[in-house]
């Protein structure tokens, strides 16, 4: 390994072979990207300005809004301009950073949609220790957890792969540096490293997705025993945008992490990449804006302050 000549930079190749259809990817990826951006910022102003919102639901919404936002901006921003350049270079160390922080803001999500449902059981089925359960003290130390632990895991992950010896090829066959098509360039046996990866995403993904469950067992059961059909209707609205997201989020994530490693990184991995990377941040603030009123209000208050008439939106 002395004599080997070492890597020192990677060439993403997840758009090479798509032609003259760059350009219209550019297009709609540029206008994803500044509809995240906004409709981010938009939740993440509503929820600070707006009194009414300071709720540990809306709380937990800010951090998820605010993590989404930043995990957009570490992918998109390269990715377009990768479209555009012809020489799709990124330096070893850079490469390790978009992992690193990537991964941190991706699992800190995964997490928080945990804690956020943990959060509608307690409204829901235990809605008298409600103030005790989700205190603003706790609610704090709920989402610090879940992003110094998604930023721990994110360390654990990088290291295994960037502690490998990279000596061959340096095509990444995806458009960023994600663990699975960075990894398969190693020049060593990375059978220990992808191991102890894929137990680290099964604790990211499959634990918190199991605890949603679970939650939300107990919420339908609480819910069904509601007498009035308006009451059933409330509880269920409180919850939908959350699973929508839920499920997005995890299904996409684990169709691609939780599986055996393949030799190559195919079409649709990159597809569904693109959905967890791209549409789930877009996702969000579109759900608990369309189908929340108190947000939907919110929003129509701070519009009218501006001078606008809300009966635009």
């Amino acid at each position: 390994m002395a004599n080997s000549s070492f890597v020192t930079e990677f060439l993403l190749m997840g758009f090479s072979g798509l032609g003259e259809l760059q350009l219209v990817l550019f297009v709609v990826f540029f206008t994803l990207y500044l509809i995240i951006l906004s409709g981010n910022f938009i939740i993440i102003s509503v929820i600070l300005l707006d009194r009414s919102l300071h709720t540990p639901m809306y709380f937990f919404l800010c951090v998820l809004s605010t993590s989404e936002t930043l995990y957009t901006i570490v992918i998109l921003p390269k990715m377009l301009i990768n479209l555009f350049s012809v020489l799709r270079t990124l330096s070893f160390m850079s490469c390790a950073t978009q992992m690193f922080f990537f991964l941190g803001f991706a699992v800190t999500n995964c997490l928080l949609l945990g804690v956020m449902g943990y959060d509608r059981y307690a409204a829901i089925c235990q809605p008298l220790h409600y103030p005790i359960l989700m205190r603003w003290r706790i609610c704090a130390q709920l989402a610090l957890t879940c992003i110094v632990s998604g930023f721990l895991i994110s360390l654990v992950g990088t290291t295994l792969v960037f502690s490998l010896p990279f000596c061959g090829s340096n095509k990444v066959n995806h458009y960023f540096c994600d663990i699975s098509p960075v990894i398969r360039l190693a020049c060593a046996e990375t059978y220990i490293n992808e191991l102890v990866i894929f137990i680290c995403g099964v604790l990211v993904l499959v634990v918190p997705f199991a605890f949603i469950c679970i939650s939300y067992g107990f919420i339908v059961h609480t819910i069904l025993r509601i007498p009035s059909a308006e009451g059933k209707r409330k509880a269920f609205s409180t919850c939908a945008s959350h699973l929508t997201v839920v499920i997005v989020h995890y299904g996409c994530a684990s169709s691609v992490y939780l599986r055996p490693s393949a030799k190559h990184t195919s079409g649709k991995d990159r597809l569904v990449t693109v959905t967890y990377t791209v549409i789930t941040p877009l996702l969000n603030p579109m759900v608990y804006s369309l189908r929340n009123k108190d947000v939907q209000m919110a929003i129509r208050k701070m519009i009218a302050k501006t001078g606008f008439s809300p009966k635009t939106l």
